[in-house]
This record gives C-alpha cells, sequence and structure tokens, in this order.
C-alpha cells in the first residue's frame, strides 16, 4: 500500500467520523470519547478504527433508542 492509499484510508475515516458525530448530534447523543483510535492509526498501512469510547447509561440507552 502506497503513501496515498494511507492518507486516502485516513481521510475516509476523518469524515465517516464527522458523519457520525453529526447523526449523533441531531439524535441528542454526544459521546464524549468519539474518535479515531491512535493505535490503527500508528501502522505504516493504516486501517483506521472509530473509537466510541465510554458513555453514561443514560447516553447509552438514548443510543439504543435511537438505533430502533
Amino acid at each position: 500500500m502506497n503513501t496515498q492509499d494511507s492518507a486516502d484510508r485516513v481521510e475516509e475515516a476523518e469524515r465517516t467520523l464527522e458523519e457520525l458525530r453529526t447523526a449523533l448530534e441531531k439524535a441528542g447523543i454526544k459521546l464524549p470519547s468519539l474518535g479515531l483510535d491512535p493505535v490503527s492509526l500508528a501502522c505504516e498501512a493504516p486501517i483506521p478504527l472509530v473509537e466510541l469510547g465510554r458513555c453514561s447509561v443514560e447516553t447509552a440507552t438514548m443510543l439504543a433508542a435511537a438505533l430502533r
């Protein structure tokens, strides 16, 4: 995998993360730890993972309801 492919993967992950953040905000949900997993970005050929992080029980309940 070349450098451009790696950069494209990371950019796609960042766009997806922002889309997820926006969708969650529209549903009234905020995941404070939402972000890209830094370990998955540290590889020579990164395969970005979205870190949803920790949240309160109230936020988890809201997330479950939004997914139903």
